[in-house]
């Protein structure tokens, strides 16, 4: 056993990680606060823990000037990021929002064509189309015919997807400048914790934490979500094929489409689950797509 975790040991980060992170939305929603109390947390209780190992390593020190810009355009991005996702999950719940969440896939393979120069093969524009499709199918209509609420969830998803691609393209900046990957997440999380506070304060929502249950819910998104799972992937990534890296991390929107059924009893036809199917797999279309 302890063989097979050597040998695959990348993989099998990539796995955990991803599973870890698919129950975010879970959290997210068991937390008996509001969204943007929920995403602040995470990421202020992911500092704190992010801190622990920075202090240990010695590695705590003032960022440059040009550290610090990169750091809070990361952090805003992540706030956008968030604070859309989690107000997402409100409405159409945390599988759908985790799915449009990640048709960021296709925006980072079009900034990838028009800005760095990166190859695209066809089964990119096969995979966007494909999407599409499955995502009508998933929501069972046209676009007229949904409610005011499952078109604003629908609607934050995606800005979740947009906000998502400028928070990855100023995270690989930050790293790219020399930081290290525990201090890079720490200080993002802090920055990000910041963004949110304003908005905290104009939506009037308490800091207060109402209850155990709440409580447990954010440390554990802290801990699991905003910690371990994105250390455990983002280590464990430069080491494996991007076509496997790609496959694995597709458990993320599977696993939250299946914790959302289970979980909160979400009404799912079979068209529904073949929608699923048709959109994950044009995600991993999309994330095999580029090649650098």
């Amino acid at each position: 056993m302890l063989e097979i975790y050597r040998r695959h040991k990348p993989i099998i980060h990539v796995l955990v990680g991803a599973t870890i992170i698919s129950f975010s939305a879970v959290w997210v929603k068991f937390a008996d606060v509001p969204p943007t109390s929920s995403a602040f947390y995470r990421v202020f209780f992911g500092f704190c823990f992010l801190l622990i190992p920075i202090i240990l390593k010695k590695e705590l020190h003032i960022p440059s000037g040009k550290q610090t810009v990169l750091i809070m355009c990361c952090g805003l991005a992540f706030a956008i990021d968030l604070f859309c996702w989690h107000k997402s999950i409100i409405y159409i719940g945390p599988g759908l929002a985790t799915i449009i969440g990640n048709f960021q896939v296709f925006l980072m393979c079009g900034i990838g064509f028009f800005l760095f120069k990166e190859k695209l093969s066809p089964r990119f524009f096969f995979s966007l189309p494909l999407a599409i499709s499955g995502l009508f199918l998933i929501v069972g209509g046209g676009w007229n015919g949904l409610s005011p609420d499952y078109k604003t969830g629908i609607l934050f998803g995606l800005l979740t997807a947009l906000s998502y691609v400028f928070f990855l393209l100023s995270l690989r900046k930050i790293q790219q400048q020399g930081s290290s990957l525990f201090y890079g997440l720490m200080t993002v999380s802090l920055a990000t914790a910041l963004f949110l506070i304003p908005v905290m304060v104009m939506e009037d929502i308490s800091f207060a934490i109402p209850n155990m249950q709440t409580a447990i819910a954010l440390l554990i998104l802290g801990l699991f979500s905003q910690t371990i799972g994105w250390v455990l992937i983002a280590n464990a990534m430069p080491k494996i094929p991007a076509s496997i890296t790609g496959l694995v991390l597709l458990l993320q929107p599977s696993l939250s489409f299946v914790w959302d059924i289970l979980f909160f009893s979400r009404p799912t036809s079979m068209v529904n689950l073949l929608g699923v199917i048709i959109t994950l797999g044009a995600i991993y279309l999309g994330l095999t797509s580029r090649k650098q």
